[in-house]
């Protein structure tokens, strides 16, 4: 999921640049309808972030990746947590601190 994201952004932004066309996409009310499921998506993937990483300094670099990576940055943070259980680990370790 994680590649195709950063393949689906990287390709999509040579072939067309947003701030360019924002004008018209603003316009557009499922454009609106998708900039708040965004965003939605963010704040509730960040409490899950907050409630896993104590550190205030990488709650703050996981909220700017959040907000400007979308779902890389959400694939990237799923992806780390499983790489960080060990062998045996499932999904209580997972979800816990």
């Amino acid at each position: 999921m994680f590649i195709w994201m950063c393949y689906t952004v990287i390709s999509t932004s040579i072939e067309s640049n947003l701030f360019k066309q924002w004008d018209f996409l603003g316009s557009i009310p499922w454009m609106r309808a998708t900039l708040w499921d965004f965003y939605a998506n963010v704040t509730v993937i960040f409490l899950w972030v907050c409630y896993k990483e104590s550190n205030i300094a990488i709650r703050v670099v996981w909220l700017i990746l959040l907000v400007a990576l979308g779902s890389i940055a959400s694939c990237a943070y799923v992806l780390i947590q499983l790489f960080r259980l060990k062998p045996g680990e499932g999904l209580k370790e997972f979800f816990n601190k």
